[in-house]
């Protein structure tokens, strides 16, 4: 395969227009007027594309503007997430961030209302179009919606002016939207096509400027001005040599790239896949990524309409645009072992592959200060005769302790609980922290129940989405069959509940206090989760007493996910020198990417603390300095020191 970079250019492509925040009504086959809730996503059009393609593996950037308000700042944060180049993301501190709210009513049916009035994206000037900028780039996009009004229209025309003097490519996705041309009502937002001289007169002036033109057939009436199909792909032929890519939905799409003859399947034919079509927003955008990916990458045209209508097929088979496309992994996935279901949501296996290859960060190094433990402390306020209320408090210092070591250096993380650290969490938020996991179980329980309430997904959906679900199970491979049973169906559920909502999971696996551990017991265990499809994102583990465990460890998970982000050490209240020989064992496992530790950094402070004989400042600094040894030892471990 070639190559997707270009000598010379630091960007492969640069999109232009569009940038809102799209919400989804997550009620399907309801009216929007009977929408109850949404889920947030990136939209328009060439924002999605820039997503699209950035997970696909080119180096993508977008030129536009976004409102200097929260929803402007999550677009930027977004695009940073999905390594799309923020450099041409220009913030209008007078005008909104455009949004789009939609409903999936009925198949392939999607109401949408346009919050566009005076939006930022639209306020986009040729002053926003910085010469080395778009010079940068080995191709550009200009989408149609840029050109219904003077300044975006000159914007972009400028762009195109630049990108063809530096040797760039021109690409147009004609991307007709007619009520944001003023050509249909508010409450018509997902209609696709009126006829209007006014329309295809502005955009047959960017057509002898162009590479590739890609859009449906009703896109290319309107960019023609013509009737019918074939006569206008002809109009565009006479004004433009441009490779002409013919969107057809489910039928796939058709290439011209010479001579448009009378007989319309005179092309290269990308045939489509047979998908059930759940929601067709966003599918044009994922198309363009995909067919950008092969285009940019060298690759053939049918290759290039491969990608294409694969991408396609992955938007319309699920709800969200930007968020549902493949990575480049996802997609050579589907495409050697394709799959039996004709909506692609429900393939298991595929999903998983989308999940952890579209995960918001990496984390390869992971240090954390647990500080879930519930019962623990309850006892020892009951002990020293403290008020149980204090231990909410006794949290919060834990956070400052962890806070005081980590110094914004990236890879640490806490474990808070929702009992009596809600207190904690909040002081959590003011830190960059790289994790929080947070506690699900009901603590010693076996068979495993889950703390609050046995409905787990309901919980979750209160749940930030960058906190992880941690659940602890005393699970060993030599329990009795009805024990096992239940706690894998307990476990089997919060991993369904956890991909549903859309959270991360790590699940705690303890074993020797139920039985022997030898260098086989907990591969075992693991095994027998991961056949019954239990894929979590983290693993914590109990040391193990010889290197020789770890491999067999190591070997089960890379056998089983090779996704999965790692194991973290549980400490069980082990003395610093016994965790530094654990620490030693692990030195061969690359699965293993850090610790999770409480009572050995956390017990003499609470304790003293609770027992009224130790102030906050010297309960932070006896935890941060506990804290603080063992990460040295973690990354002494691993032959690194401290940043």
């Amino acid at each position: 395969m070639a190559s997707p970079r270009g000598a010379g250019k630091a960007l492969d492509v640069i999109t232009i227009g569009r940038a809102s925040v799209d919400l989804y009504g997550q009620q399907i086959g309801s009216r929007l007027e009977d929408i109850a809730s949404f889920a947030k996503s990136v939209g328009g059009c060439p924002a999605n594309i820039a997503v699209g393609t950035a997970r696909l593996g080119l180096k993508s950037a977008l030129l536009t503007r976004v409102g200097d308000e929260q929803m402007g700042r999550f677009i930027r944060e977004q695009l940073q997430r999905e390594k799309v180049d923020v450099a041409g993301v220009h913030t209008d501190a007078e005008r909104l961030t455009a949004l789009v709210l939609l409903s999936v009513e009925d198949e392939g049916v999607s109401p949408m209302i346009f919050y566009r009035s005076d939006c930022a994206d639209m306020a986009l000037a040729e002053d926003d179009v910085d010469e080395a900028f778009v010079a940068s780039a080995r191709a550009i996009v200009v989408t149609g919606t840029h050109f219904s009004r003077p300044n975006s229209d000159a914007a972009q025309r400028k762009a195109i002016r630049i990108a063809k003097a530096h040797g760039g490519k021109v690409v147009f996705d004609i991307d007709y939207r007619p009520n944001l041309w003023g050509l249909a009502g508010h409450a018509e937002g997902f209609g696709r096509y009126v006829k209007s001289d006014r329309v295809s007169a502005q955009l047959k002036l960017v057509l002898p400027d162009c590479d590739l033109i890609v859009g449906t057939e009703e896109e290319v009436l309107i960019a023609s001005g013509e009737s019918d199909l074939l006569t206008a792909l002809k109009t565009i032929r006479k004004l433009s040599a441009a490779t002409i890519v013919l969107k057809r939905g489910a039928k796939g799409c058709i290439v011209y790239d010479g001579q448009i003859t009378d007989d319309l399947e005179d092309g290269v034919v990308g045939d489509g896949f047979p998908i059930e079509v759940y929601n067709v927003l966003g599918a044009g955008d994922a198309f363009m990524s995909g067919f950008l990916r092969g285009w940019l990458g060298g690759e053939s045209f049918a290759t290039a309409a491969t990608w294409a209508n694969a991408c396609g097929a992955f938007a319309v088979s699920r709800l969200l645009c930007a968020p549902e496309y493949p990575t480049f992994t996802e997609l050579q996935f589907f495409l050697k072992n394709g799959s039996k279901h004709l909506a692609l949501r429900k393939d298991e296996a595929l999903n998983h592959v989308h999940w952890a290859t579209t995960r918001r960060r990496d984390i390869p190094l992971l240090m954390a200060l647990a500080c879930d433990h519930r019962v623990q402390l309850e006892d020892i306020a009951a002990k020293t005769g403290a008020d149980p209320a204090r231990i909410n408090a006794f949290k919060v210092l834990a956070v400052k302790a962890a806070a005081q070591v980590a110094a914004g250096r990236d890879g640490y993380g806490m474990l808070i609980d929702e009992k009596h650290g809600r207190e904690a969490m909040f002081e959590f938020a003011h830190h960059p922290f790289a994790w929080l996991g947070r506690p699900v179980e009901l603590p010693g329980s076996r068979p495993l129940r889950f703390e609050f309430s046995q409905d787990i997904g309901s919980q979750l959906v209160d749940w930030p989405v960058d906190h992880c679900i941690k659940c602890l199970c005393f699970y060993h491979p030599d329990d009795p069959e009805a024990l096992k049973k239940e706690q894998q169906e307990k476990l089997r559920t919060l991993f369904e509940a956890a991909r549903k909502v859309g959270r991360e999971l790590l699940v705690e696996i303890i074993a020797g206090k139920h039985g022997k551990v030898d260098d086989t017991t907990i591969p075992r265990a693991l095994q027998e989760l991961y056949t019954l499809g239990i894929k979590p994102d983290w693993w914590k583990l109990e040391p193990q007493a010889s290197a020789g465990a770890w491999a067999r460890i190591e070997e089960t998970i890379v056998g089983n996910d090779p996704f999965c982000r790692g194991v973290v050490l549980l400490g069980l209240e082990a003395p610093l020198p016994e965790l530094e020989a654990a620490f030693a064992a692990t030195a061969n496992a690359q699965i293993v990417k850090g610790f999770a530790v409480g009572r050995t950094i956390f017990m003499h402070a609470a304790e003293q603390w609770l027992a009224g004989k130790m102030n906050d400042a010297q309960a932070v600094d006896d935890m941060a300095g506990r804290f603080e040894e063992l990460t040295t030892a973690w990354l002494a471990a691993r032959g690194r020191k401290a940043a």
